[in-house]
């Protein structure tokens, strides 16, 4: 699992280009709360909104999630508490006045930077 990597992945670093691009500063592999030892892939901390670029496999994509069969009961608990992790943050990132947006890794870097920039435009026009 060493090879595995936290930040930086293809998507994330194709996600943070087409951002930058648009003129949008950010930061990455930000802890939004003190206290707990989550951290989202890109923060917009002004408009405190915190971005996942989720993998498929590590956080159960709907469309494309696969089980290991080979030492199951190991991979299957591990995996649903990936998940159970990811809903906590949610809630208590948005709790604190968060805007949550999770994204898939298959998600092309052009549709994910729309999702993006549209919540920050919704965003600042309420500011």
């Amino acid at each position: 699992m060493r090879s595995n990597r936290s930040r930086d992945t293809k998507p994330e670093l194709a996600l943070r280009r087409l951002l930058h691009a648009r003129g949008f500063r950010y930061r990455v592999d930000y802890p939004p709360l003190k206290g707990i030892r989550r951290r989202c892939d890109i923060a917009f901390t002004r408009l405190k909104i915190a971005v996942f670029v989720d993998g498929c496999f590590w956080h159960g994509c709907p469309e494309h999630a696969t089980y290991p069969k080979s030492n199951a009961e190991y991979w299957l608990p591990k995996l649903a508490r990936n998940i159970e992790r990811d809903r906590d943050s949610d809630a208590v990132l948005r709790a604190a006045g968060w805007t949550v947006i999770r994204l898939w890794e298959h998600e092309s870097a052009e549709l994910m930077a729309g999702v993006v920039v549209a919540e920050i435009e919704r965003c600042q026009s309420k500011e």
